[in-house]
């Protein structure tokens, strides 16, 4: 499958855009490496992040009405003369302000604009850190569901390693996940 695309190039002519299928190579790394044994770790992201997708999605709608509201300010104090032309390009200012990028292609040009991008660069550092506190909190509570999965047949136990061999209170042989 990752080969395919470099003799479609060759008996099609207008078929190198498929050449970016050659991505796929990229998987071989996995199984080179001997990466699979890292894949239960995977999941545990995954379904953390699957945990916490309303999470994040309030947060991101949050964040969009801070934008809206901030572009709108930012677009009637500093106006057409000062590059702020219309409110999606307000909103572009916005973005580029709060994600810490600061392209420098509009700049507010009166005090009080200055003052809001302050504002704006101040609640785009606060910001950073909420998604990563939510991820961090869900990948603990998933580490211990699975955790909790494990129990030892022997003595009934539960919140054994997923790479635990013997139980850490009576020391039988765990059963392999």
């Amino acid at each position: 499958m990752s080969i395919l695309p470099s003799y479609l190039g060759l008996i099609f002519p207008g078929a190198n855009v498929a050449l970016a299928l050659r991505v796929l190579r990229l998987f071989r790394v996995f199984r080179v490496l001997k990466l699979l044994r890292y894949l239960s770790d995977g999941n545990l992201l995954i379904k953390a992040m699957m945990q916490s997708s309303r999470k994040v999605f309030i947060f991101f709608f949050s964040v969009s009405l801070i934008i809206m509201v901030l572009s709108v300010v930012m677009y009637v104090v500093e106006g057409p003369n000062n590059g702020f032309t219309s409110i999606p390009k307000s909103m572009y200012w916005t973005v580029v302000t709060i994600t810490t990028v600061g392209y420098g292609d509009i700049t507010p040009q009166t005090p009080l604009g200055q003052g809001i991008a302050a504002l704006t660069m101040l609640i785009g550092y606060s910001i950073i850190a909420i998604p990563t506190g939510i991820l961090t909190a869900e990948i603990s509570h998933e580490m211990v569901r699975t955790r909790d999965l494990r129990k030892c047949s022997n003595c009934g136990k539960k919140g054994h390693d997923n790479d635990a061999e013997y139980c850490n209170h009576c020391g039988s042989e765990l059963e392999k996940l």
